[in-house]
């Protein structure tokens, strides 16, 4: 049997456009000679539609486009993710739901397409409710096997979370004859998740003795990125083929003669590139998808707005970029030099507008209202928020799409400015901690990649990199006055964070008692801004947002009483 994977970048809600894009697929597939042609999970939907899956209106849409597909079809077969109402008797013949059922379930569904019609759908079995899944929301989950002959072998159709565990609904598929099972998914990316994937495909290849085709989507969809990096494992568990990662691509070959496509078996992304490669095609998409031409970034000089700028660039290319520096009278010359000369390396537009004025006159406004109180972090944020007010007017006058600079560590203690470098519409790095941020730069001095639209040079000045990280809201500001070195922070960030470990295990560890108390409190009381930051590609375990949602009004602590 010959079979086609269809790695694709779906839009959500793109119907008519991700529909050609499967035909199109399917096209060249059976041009190259396949008798089964797969793609992603929801690929005709985009994942995850979220809500728009409870307006009528939108399912009637699904089930028209999926008919239209399947008239483009021929002896070859197409598999194709959807959102099936289960209400539909016509495409739900043998449905576990009464027909006069007024709720009308909904199922993450694939359908097996041929000779022009649909021929079965199969209909997830086990439906995800963890991290950024919502599926048990909308999705019913539905117990069955669906097998289907091609070209005398025996195909069973199974979709992501289905191969998650045990048993379940891949050994149905194996228990009801099937030889190699199709597994379509829309998995996000994070740190090491090829291991993960590959360590269930594999269980399930040598346990149930089956081929394992896993078919991923690929592209950003707003806070997640999917990595694609599909493949095909054999029946003892050796990998056949594997597509890119982060990149569309039709990958063809013969189950019994896959020595053609060996070549790209073992490729694996350093951390550092896999992270890179995700934030730039998480920026693109969200761009290009939300029909943004340009995007801004406020440049302080400073690391994380280079590394935005950098990321921006490379995503949408450098005529598309503006850079804005803005100077206060506690900005450094040399901060002011270091954007300077990083905009020059990137090639992108530059803009330079002081804030001084601005700040005298709020500092006149509030005179009288602030007499007798001392300086401090109202009198700097002001200074942060002078310069969003600036941005989000050159926003709204030419429609840039404003990237946000903080990252994770910032956002994790409340160091971000609350409508100040906070704002925006895309926060780039808002996943990724203060010391993998230093290891991006360094990284993009050494690489460049061809899908990247900046230069290929190092564009990022050693002098920015190597300075001490500072706001510059006041004279000889440094970070340090208020939090740890960040290489001390971020594992006690992690631990907290991703392993969601408690402060007191953080203390038997080894972490100071005074730090944990510190950093986990700085945490908890920060949930509030965080709920308010712009979206921001996932990257990690455990995201803030759809992965961490903790209540912003909460007393609980975890922290041992005095």
């Amino acid at each position: 049997m010959r079979l086609a994977l269809a790695q694709l970048n779906p839009t959500v809600g793109d119907l008519a456009a991700n529909a050609e894009a499967l035909g199109r697929a399917y096209e060249r597939g059976v041009a190259d000679g396949a008798d089964v042609v797969c793609a992603g999970e929801l690929a005709l939907t985009g994942y995850p539609p979220d809500d728009l899956v409870l307006r009528p209106g939108f399912l009637a849409a699904t089930r028209h486009a999926l008919e239209e597909l399947a008239e483009r079809t021929g002896p070859a077969a197409l598999v194709v993710g959807f959102v099936e109402d289960a209400g539909s008797v016509e495409l739900v013949r043998d449905t576990i739901y009464s027909e006069q059922d007024d709720s009308r379930p909904l199922t993450n569904a694939a359908a097996v397409l041929r000779d022009g019609r649909i021929e079965t759908v199969y209909r997830k079995g086990r439906i995800p409710n963890y991290g950024v899944f919502d599926e048990a929301r909308y999705f019913h989950p539905v117990e069955g096997a669906a097998v289907v002959e091609v070209a005398g072998t025996r195909v069973g159709v199974t979709i992501c979370e289905d191969m998650w565990g045990e048993d379940g609904p891949v050994a149905a598929a194996a228990q009801a004859g099937a030889q190699v099972v199709l597994n379509l998914n829309a998995s996000p990316y994070e740190a090491d998740k090829r291991a993960q994937r590959e360590h269930w495909a594999r269980h399930h290849a040598r346990h149930e003795q089956v081929f394992v085709a896993y078919v991923n989507l690929v592209g950003g969809q707003d806070d997640v990125i999917f990595d694609g990096d599909s493949f095909v494992l054999d029946a003892q568990g050796h990998v056949l083929a594997r597509c890119e990662a982060f990149t569309e691509e039709l990958l063809v070959l013969d189950l019994d003669a896959p020595s053609e496509v060996l070549g790209t078996a073992e490729r694996q992304l350093s951390s550092e590139a896999a992270i890179y490669s995700a934030l730039v095609l998480a920026t693109r998409d969200y761009a290009d998808k939300n029909h943004f031409t340009t995007a801004l970034v406020g440049l302080s000089g400073g690391i994380d707005s280079a590394l935005t700028a950098v990321v921006a660039v490379d995503a949408l290319g450098p005529d598309r970029v503006t850079c804005v520096a803005m100077p206060s009278p506690y900005s450094s010359e040399g901060s002011l030099t270091d954007a300077r000369a990083l905009v020059d390396a990137l090639g992108c537009h530059w803009l330079e507008v002081g804030i001084e004025p601005m700040m005298e006159a709020f500092s006149d406004a509030l005179a009288e209202p602030f007499d007798g109180t001392e300086e401090g972090i109202a009198e700097e944020n002001v200074q942060s928020r002078t310069r969003c007010t600036l941005l989000m007017a050159l926003s709204n006058k030419f429609g840039h799409l404003l990237l946000s600079t903080g990252n994770k560590s910032e956002y994790a203690v409340g160091y971000a400015t609350l409508y100040g470098d906070m704002a925006g519409g895309f926060a780039v790095i808002k996943d990724v901690y203060k010391t993998v941020v230093y290891d991006l730069c360094t990284y993009r001095n050494a690489h460049w990649d061809e899908s990247w639209r900046g230069p290929e040079a190092a564009v990022v000045p050693t002098e920015i990199i190597e300075k001490p990280p500072s706001a510059e809201l006041r004279p000889d500001q440094r970070d340090t006055d208020s939090l740890p070195p960040y290489d001390v922070l971020d594992p006690l960030l992690m631990a907290y964070i991703e392993d969601v470990r408690s402060a007191e295990s953080l203390v038997e560890e080894g972490f100071d008692k005074d730090l944990v108390e510190q950093v986990t409190r700085l945490v908890d009381r920060a949930e509030y801004k965080r709920r308010q930051a712009a979206p921001g590609p996932k990257v990690t375990r455990r995201a803030f947002g759809r992965d961490r949602r903790f209540p912003i009004t909460n007393a609980w602590t975890g922290r041992p009483s005095r």
